[in-house]
């Protein structure tokens, strides 16, 4: 097995975090290959001792027994029902939480058992089932593994982990072509949601089915306009909504098909579906985990929600790349919710609410959009704005001798920096004292700054060193005289050139060569260093 060079990266990061921590979380979006990193971190560990891998559906525990058995050349035992890892001589146990969580399936193993646990879809890591079997094997390394890493009950995941090892953004996936692109339309119907109640964070189930079906006839005709030629996922809030759609859709002209909890004939219907004997699956929820099918190229959802995770869960059956798929589209609806917040395809990739609020709004004119397009074009006119407002406090600032930490992040171009909210407990503390001297000696004003916002400066700059790049001393120095771009500077170029000016005393004025259009080689290799 040859993992691609972000699955290095996580695999890495992971055993980097253990050394001084016991609980750590590896973020991939769906279609990125989670299972194999942690099958690959598995087989690793199961080298010093045994290894647990913890989920909650059949489907999960399959995946990850067969993705250790092709790619780590390793058998894995079962803990399920009946069967029991207690006297295999495997290393490796899948094991379900929910024959776990019982006290009595507990305490047959010593709290030492497992030398490892890892948790697929660990943002369930917070129900009492995984809690009760985490609680148990106490003195286990940890490893949570999720596609979406908050929760729809609010409860945050930093509560139980130390640290966020890596996460690998669905832009990232998406625009280093390891998953497809997205696209986006609005469907023209305004959808009232005022009247639905919300249970347990999120918009009850029965009270959605009750809103939708007056609109699921104008839903079908504007699906047969756009989709009717597409591989289609439909998610609903009811089976009998799930099973009314199925039948409004095959009047319309559509193969459609419906599956459900309690489908017997359910593998054979998927089967059918990737085949292409249906062109729509409409489900009530039911494959938003442990369902892989690469055809899938339009999104339809039906069940609106306030989780981000559960949006992302249904987005993501369509993500994977396939021969011929150029894209997914996302059908998107008009949703009427009063004073209820709802999630829409923008907040899935948008770091900040008001990108992903100015990104909806454009999408409403019903355009088939690329999604990611769209945010570069909103993000832009923010940047602007927000750079126009920092050229006017950098006049107000003129004799201040310390760089704004903004200014610095605008420079570089790092979203990171600019969108950095903390999410650890750690992160939120104040910087230390050490960090505070470090970042002021580079010229940086770390004032008020979080130790977490200071730790990720404090990276970047040592990132920028070992890339040979200038410091923010020196770019700041070089566009004092009037250089563009000087934060893009390798520090011999940037050396050279304010050695320059100080020996000769010379003004900008003088230079031989308009400062303004100054490229040095680096940058523009056919310049020679004058």
């Amino acid at each position: 097995m040859e993992l691609r060079p972000y699955q290095v990266e996580a695999k890495n990061a992971i055993l980097k975090e253990w050394e001084d921590k016991q609980r750590t979380l590896l973020v991939l979006p769906t279609g990125c290959g989670k299972t194999v990193v942690f099958a690959d971190v598995a087989k690793d560990r199961a080298r010093i001792g045994r290894v647990l891998i913890l989920a909650h559906r059949e489907e999960l525990l399959t995946q990850a027994s067969d993705k250790i058995g092709r790619f780590c050349g390793l058998s894995c035992a079962v803990e399920k029902a009946e069967k029991t890892s207690i006297g295999s001589d495997d290393p490796i146990t899948v094991g379900s939480v929910q024959t776990l969580m019982s006290e009595k399936r507990l305490s047959r193993f010593p709290q030492d058992f497992f030398h490892t646990v890892i948790v697929d879809e660990a943002h369930h890591v917070m129900a009492k089932s995984y809690q009760n079997v985490l609680t148990h094997f106490d003195k286990a390394k940890v490893l949570g593994v999720t596609a979406t890493p908050d929760r729809g009950d609010m409860k945050d995941l930093s509560g139980y982990f130390e640290s966020l090892a890596y996460e690998y953004s669905l832009r990232d996936a998406v625009l280093q072509g390891y998953l497809s692109k997205i696209r986006v339309q609005t469907m023209p119907l305004n959808i009232d949601l005022s009247s639905v109640k919300v249970s347990c964070g999120d918009f009850k189930a029965n009270d959605i089915g009750h809103a939708l079906e007056p609109y699921l006839e104008d839903i079908a005709d504007e699906m047969a306009k756009v989709c009717m030629d597409k591989h289609t996922v439909v998610f609903l809030p009811l089976v009998s909504i799930s099973q009314e759609f199925r039948d409004i859709l095959n009047n319309k002209g559509f193969r459609a098909a419906e599956v459900n909890g309690e489908s017997k004939d359910r593998e054979a219907v998927l089967s059918d579906f990737e085949s292409g004997k249906y062109n729509v699956l409409c489900n009530s929820m039911l494959l938003t985990e442990g369902w892989d099918c690469p055809i899938v190229d339009c999104i339809v959802i039906m069940r609106p929600t306030k989780v981000r995770s559960l949006y992302c869960q249904m987005v993501g059956r369509g993500t994977r790349l396939y021969p011929g798929k150029d894209h997914l589209l996302i059908l998107d609806f008009l949703w009427m919710t009063g004073k209820h917040n709802l999630i829409h395809p923008a907040d899935i990739i948008s770091k900040t609410k008001e990108v992903a609020e100015d990104i909806t709004e454009k999408l409403k004119g019903g355009e088939e959009s690329d999604l990611f397009e769209m945010e570069h074009d909103v993000i832009t006119e923010r940047k602007n704005a927000l750079q126009r407002a920092l050229e006017e406090a950098s006049k107000r600032r003129k004799e201040r001798k310390l760089i704004d930490p903004l200014e610095f992040e605008l420079s570089i171009g790092d979203d990171a920096l600019i969108d950095y909210v903390p999410t650890f407990g750690w992160e939120q503390e104040p910087a230390t004292e050490k960090q505070l001297e470090y970042l002021e000696k580079m010229q940086i004003d770390a004032h008020d700054m979080c130790k977490g916002k200071a730790s990720m400066l404090i990276d970047r700059m040592s990132k920028r060193r070992d890339l040979g790049l200038c410091t923010p001393r020196q770019a700041s120095l070089l566009k004092k005289q009037g250089f563009n771009n000087t934060y893009e500077w390798k520090f011999e170029e940037a050396n050279k050139m304010i050695g320059l000016l100080a020996s000769k005393n010379w003004q900008k004025w003088r230079l031989p060569f308009d400062v303004a259009a100054y490229t040095p080689p680096s940058l523009m290799r056919d310049i020679e260093w004058i």
